[in-house]
């Protein structure tokens, strides 16, 4: 991995290039249903200047009951467009620090065909405890033309995560938390069943970076955590999650373990868990 092909940039990376027309920074924090406040209360109040907020709910496919698919290409060009980026510039995104939605961001960007796209290492938490400044209140981009082409390889569907139980061509790999994978608590989401697709093996993301940073992990622990969860890297790989977000967390890592080609379950178990779905499988994987 070098510095030229590293989806991550570091804090000093950004704070140096921090006014540069030609990169944008964007918020893309993210929780769960009911949790307060509400990330774009948090970046209301405090962000990295210049910086503008994505929100993976209103990125998405509207017409979908399922949280936050991924949208139509032209939405995601439209709703890009209007937060001030253009085809021309490199993206750099980052979220509260905690993992959760910034991979799941510079996944969508790189399936749209943008790969000028940058993952700030250690967010907006690194940022904070290094007293860099930020600024409150709303951006007012001004709005640009981006243009999206959407590589439905880095996506799959439930059709074909249903096929894959039968031709075993792809591992998948959970990223939620073992308790959820083994099917011992209930999901945070109402009306979805416990447990995990067959044959999937689990690797918790925040089993991926320092909590006490907020960066990612070095690569040979990134490559350790893999293999204790049994994951073949020289086979191909679907990582999966409650709702396709914390799932681009085991894909940014995977990426920096030179790992090209895995592609990401969307509906997740927000829609294999639910009622009258496939086969799920509890306890260990």
């Amino acid at each position: 991995m070098t510095p030229s092909d590293d989806p991550l940039v570091s804090t000093e990376w950004l704070a140096a290039r921090l006014g540069d027309a030609n990169i944008k920074v964007i918020d893309a924090s993210f929780k769960l249903p009911g949790v307060t406040p509400l990330p774009i209360e948090d970046y209301l109040r405090a962000h990295i200047p210049g910086s503008v907020f994505f929100d993976v709910d209103a990125v998405s496919d509207h017409e979908n009951p399922l949280p936050h698919m991924f949208p139509s290409a032209e939405q995601f060009g439209r709703d890009v467009g209007a937060l001030g980026i253009g085809n021309a510039d490199t993206v750099v995104i980052y979220d509260a620090g905690g993992w959760v939605a910034g991979p799941r961001a510079w996944w969508m960007f790189l399936s749209y065909g943008h790969d000028k796209v940058r993952v700030l290492d250690g967010g907006l938490k690194k940022w904070l405890a290094e007293g860099r400044p930020t600024e409150s209140g709303k951006a007012s981009p001004k709005p640009a033309s981006f243009t999206a082409s959407f590589d439905a390889a880095r996506v799959r569907k439930l059709e074909q995560m249903v096929q894959n139980l039968a031709n075993k061509t792809e591992q998948v790999i959970d990223a939620r938390a073992s308790e959820r994978f083994e099917g011992s608590v209930p999901e945070p989401r109402p009306g979805l069943r416990p447990g995990h697709i067959p044959g999937s093996r689990n690797l918790p993301y925040n089993q991926l970076f320092d909590r006490a940073t907020g960066t990612m992990k070095p690569l040979s622990e990134l490559r350790a955590a893999f293999s204790r969860a049994g994951v073949n890297l020289e086979t191909p790989i679907v990582t999966s999650c409650g709702s396709g977000v914390s799932a681009a967390v085991l894909t940014l890592a995977l990426y920096r373990l030179g790992v090209r080609g895995s592609a990401l379950y969307d509906g997740s178990w927000s829609e294999w868990g639910q009622e009258g779905g496939p086969a799920v499988a509890t306890g260990p994987g």
